[in-house]
């Protein structure tokens, strides 16, 4: 079941994504602060939600536990969402999730591991195809801008600063699911509800400062219902959250860099919705990677 809970991850994150950069307002520097409590929000209540269903006798010291995990991953993600304010989607995401390359070299390298040739060349179509993309994406706007007739969205530039927030991301990140991979699947550390709640009430927690940092020390008006776009994105964002504990439980080497290809799903969306461009060779590399996906769904089956 992990590679089932991988790609519904990886699809439910990739929609995310769109619905980052679309709710991401260059002109509002305290976006990535909006995003954050809509994120928290939708997670506190899927938390409360989840532990009542199922009757779970959740222990709040688990949030003590998780928290080098949880930290971890809630820097990485507001430092994207800063990032989304300044970059193109199908350029921030590909760099950001080639965090997945990061996660499987530490594991392999700290814990025993035996791939596969069908695991080790899935790993690398997908890894590959993710900076690939990235690399394209970056030539064709760097073209864009070389042209006097070219005029962008100003979220669009690319700064050096702008780079930087995905490299971030992608480093904070591959460290944060290589914490995971050690939680939920190495040492077994905490169980996948135990995790899932810890990490959301958590998040909740940090939404509720954001919203006191913003409402009363920065004076700003914050109206929840003006929101939906970002909400839309903290919804997908939990649903794919569900499912990342259970794919990361199972399998955590080969479910890391399968979950990073999230980015391919985003730069479609990123096509269909933000009419972002998308050539023949990307189109390849998205090939490329959908090959890789089918790979490591084959090595499943072995």
């Amino acid at each position: 079941m992990w590679f089932l809970f991988a790609l519904l991850t990886a699809f439910a994150w990739g929609a995310a994504d769109l619905f980052y950069k679309k709710g991401s307002d260059p002109e509002d520097r305290y976006s990535h602060i909006k995003i954050v409590i809509m994120v928290g929000l939708v997670m506190g209540i899927h938390a409360f939600s989840y532990m009542l269903i199922q009757g779970i006798d959740f222990d709040p010291l688990d949030m003590l536990r998780y928290l080098p995990v949880s930290a971890l991953y809630i820097l990485s993600m507001t430092l994207g969402y800063i990032g989304l304010r300044y970059m193109e989607l199908s350029i921030a995401s590909p760099v950001q999730n080639s965090s997945g390359a990061v996660t499987t070299i530490l594991l392999f390298i700290f814990f025993t591991h035996v791939l596969s040739g069908i695991q080790v060349t899935g790993i690398i179509l997908i890894t590959g195809g993710v900076v690939a993309i990235a690399v394209l994406e970056k030539r064709q706007e760097l073209r864009l801008l070389q042209a006097d007739s070219a005029v962008l969205d100003k979220k669009y530039q690319i700064g050096v600063m702008a780079v930087l927030f995905p490299i971030l991301y992608c480093i904070i990140d591959g460290l944060g699911t290589f914490a995971d991979g050690i939680y939920l699947d190495e040492l077994s550390l905490i169980s996948e509800d135990a995790a899932l709640l810890a990490y959301e009430f958590t998040f909740f927690l940090c939404a509720v400062i954001a919203f006191i940092y913003l409402k009363w020390i920065k004076k700003q008006s914050f109206h929840l219902f003006r929101e939906r776009v970002k909400g839309y994105a903290a919804i997908f964002e939990t649903i794919g959250q569900f499912f990342y504990v259970f794919a990361m439980a199972n399998n955590a080497i080969i479910a890391a860099p399968l979950i990073a290809s999230y980015s391919i799903f985003s730069v479609i969306l990123s096509r269909l919705f933000l009419k972002e461009r998308l050539s023949k060779l990307q189109y390849g590399v998205i090939v490329v990677v959908m090959i890789g996906i089918a790979l490591l769904g084959i090595a499943d089956e072995l």
